[in-house]
């Protein structure tokens, strides 16, 4: 082999290694990108719903979700789960966390053991014997407990730190400009998914709280992430860092 050949057998080798670590460069800052952070690391919020779960409109923010890849939490109210059992059966295998929001929504203050029992452990059994689960979180109507509600509960008590008041006007800019305005990591989102408006409302801040580096996961999950613990019968509105 002449001097000019290895000349030129060194600069193809010389550019062929240029040209190798600039592609696994770009392979590597792909792969950052398209990785998804760990849980802890990231802008957490999660999003909970109240008061379903009704077919149509429910069965839309599923969809909604799905697209998305994001997980919810619903509690659901219990004379509503009759006729919307596979609805029920579709959250849960699609990963969303399910809680209790009372048989018949009534306000669980000052109540007794039976009529306590009537309202939260009869939808209990229902979601256990359709899921074959027991995990549920409970999130009393109106947001209302007190010492009663704690000792009886039985699971970890659920509240909220972003209210729209979506029920209200069913204004679906207003609901969204206000939770984008109040996000904060480790907030917990109330919205209700039997309001078409509302469905709208809530795909629109996934999109826009995406946008701003969110990530939104379950209660459980957004609480196991800051690693605080969800003890039965106590009270709990955000996870905060």
């Amino acid at each position: 082999m002449s001097q000019l050949q290895k000349r030129w057998m060194v600069v193809i080798l010389a550019v062929s290694i240029v040209c190798l670590t600039f592609s696994l460069g770009v392979r590597q800052s792909v792969l950052s990108v398209d990785a998804p952070a760990q849980l802890p690391q990231q802008k957490l919020i999660a999003l909970t719903f109240d008061d379903g779960p009704r077919r149509s409109t429910t069965t839309r923010l599923l969809d909604g979700l799905a697209e998305r890849g994001v997980k919810a939490t619903f509690f659901l109210i219990g004379r509503q789960i009759a006729d919307n059992e596979d609805v029920v059966e579709r959250m849960d295998r699609e990963g969303h966390q399910i809680g209790i929001h009372t048989f018949d929504h009534v306000q669980l203050t000052d109540l007794n053991q039976t009529d306590f029992d009537a309202q939260v452990e009869s939808t209990r059994t229902l979601l256990k014997d359709l899921l074959g689960h027991n995990d549920f979180l409970l999130r009393p109507p109106y947001g209302k407990w007190d010492e009663g509600v704690k000792k009886r509960a039985g699971c970890p008590i659920i509240l909220w730190s972003i209210d729209p008041e979506d029920w209200d006007d069913k204004n679906t800019d207003r609901v969204v400009n206000m939770v984008v305005n109040q996000a904060r990591d480790g907030g917990i989102i109330l919205l209700h998914d039997i309001y078409p408006e509302s469905v709208d409302a809530a795909l629109q801040i996934v999109d826009k709280l995406h946008a701003q580096g969110y990530y939104f996961c379950t209660i459980d999950q957004l609480f196991a992430a800051r690693g605080l613990s969800l003890d039965p019968g106590e009270v709990y509105w955000n996870a905060y860092p």
